[in-house]
């Protein structure tokens, strides 16, 4: 059967005339006809692949809105976002339904007429409102519905689809341009108050436009980088003898020797530290002291304007005595870091980066900068030094 061309089409321009902002990504999925398909599925590729009996039976609301739904797919990138959690659909059928309950809770109330199989996240037992990532990791109702709506979806090639170029692919990059005109349209259909529009949307929209990544995770990550780095280390010491020494009576032989990190926290106590970083920095402190998983009698901390004020051990953000209010000079914390003993293998430095910095990185120390945002009148904004492993700070966020 020759696919109804005609009847496609006036399904799409159904669904652009009802969402106006998907337009973009509504025309961009080049048709491929899949006789057998009883459906409609989509690549990651872009690629649409109907069944032509299925375009004949189907009414133009409903080819129409599952449009809708297959654009929701390609735009959300749920196949990059399956890929990245390492989802395997051959294992299961969480993510499938994961993905279409995002797609489907912002499309209720949108007049848009769902399938009798569709899938929604309260009759599976789900909030409104989440990400397909938190519907993926929840527990559900039993459900017989098994959406599969192509490798678009998540990422796992199907049988009947197209390999490499074929079949007009779009390429990863104008696959990132569509998605950003979308969330333009998006944010501009919200503005402009000509319809509803679902939280999910926006907040799509505004995170496609101007991701938000979580610093605190970030810090953390870094943290920890640094601790493996020096907890993988190991040298050889005369400070203890070595177990193979009763072979070799006459020969005193090293033992091997792996370190156990030692953690300073270096926070900018100067002038150019307001209130809000402050705080900031107390937080982040009781955070590190919580979280890094070491010992809470190895953490120091160090409070340094233009030089060191106070070096404390401390098992709470509450003992700490942040003194200073004078200039800055990080060289300065970090030089008398390297005197302590023991040596710290990790230091983390908190400040809003209105310092000098060493050229060089000191020796036998991990140094991680979490720089707390800040501007200088004419815009400009301060930087931490390359060899640093830099995490930007929101002190509102």
């Amino acid at each position: 059967m020759e696919l109804n061309t005609h009847k496609l089409l006036a399904a799409r321009l159904w669904a652009v005339r009802r969402y106006p902002y998907l337009t973009a990504a509504l025309f961009a999925s080049p048709v491929i006809s899949s006789p057998g398909l009883k459906g409609a599925t989509v690549d990651e590729s872009w690629r649409l692949y109907v069944d032509p009996e299925f375009v004949e039976t189907t009414s133009i609301d409903i080819l129409g809105g599952l449009l809708v739904h297959h654009a929701g797919h390609l735009v959300r990138d749920h196949a990059g976002r399956a890929k990245h959690l390492g989802v395997e659909r051959k294992m299961n059928k969480d993510w499938a339904l994961a993905a279409d309950a995002e797609i489907n809770d912002d499309l209720i109330g949108t007049g848009l007429r769902l399938p009798d199989d569709r899938v929604v996240p309260h009759e599976l037992g789900w909030k409104p409102g989440r990400l397909a990532e938190e519907y993926y990791h929840a527990p559900h109702h039993e459900t017989h519905s098994e959406p599969d709506c192509g490798s678009g979806s998540d990422g796992e090639v199907r049988d009947w689809e197209l390999r490499g170029d074929q079949g007009s692919a779009l390429p990863p990059g104008e696959q990132h341009l569509l998605r950003s005109q979308v969330a333009s349209e998006v944010l501009t259909f919200c503005r402009g108050g000509v319809g509803r529009l679902s939280s999910g949307w926006r907040r799509w929209a505004e995170d496609m436009l101007d991701p938000k990544v979580d610093w605190r995770r970030v810090l953390a990550a870094e943290i920890r980088k640094g601790l493996s780095t020096v907890s993988g280390r190991v040298d050889y010491t005369y400070r203890r003898p070595s177990r193979r020494a009763s072979a070799s009576p006459d020969i005193v032989m090293p033992a091997l020797e792996r370190p156990v990190p030692e953690v300073l926290v270096l926070c900018d106590t100067s002038g150019s530290m307001g209130d809000v970083e402050l705080a900031t920095v107390l937080a982040e402190v009781d955070g590190l002291l919580k979280g890094v998983g070491l010992a809470r009698n190895r953490v120091r901390v160090m409070a340094v304007d233009a030089a060191v004020q106070t070096v404390q051990q401390v098992t709470n953000a509450r003992q700490i005595n942040l003194v200073g209010g004078g200039g800055t000079d990080m060289g300065a914390g970090l030089a008398a870091a390297a005197k302590l003993r023991p040596r710290p293998s990790v230091v983390v430095i908190l400040t809003d980066g209105m310092t000098p910095w060493p050229l060089e990185a000191p020796k036998g120390m991990q140094v991680v900068v979490g720089l707390i945002a800040n501007r200088t009148q004419d815009g400009r904004t301060w930087a931490a030094p390359q060899w640093a492993r830099v995490v930007p700070i929101d002190a509102a966020a």
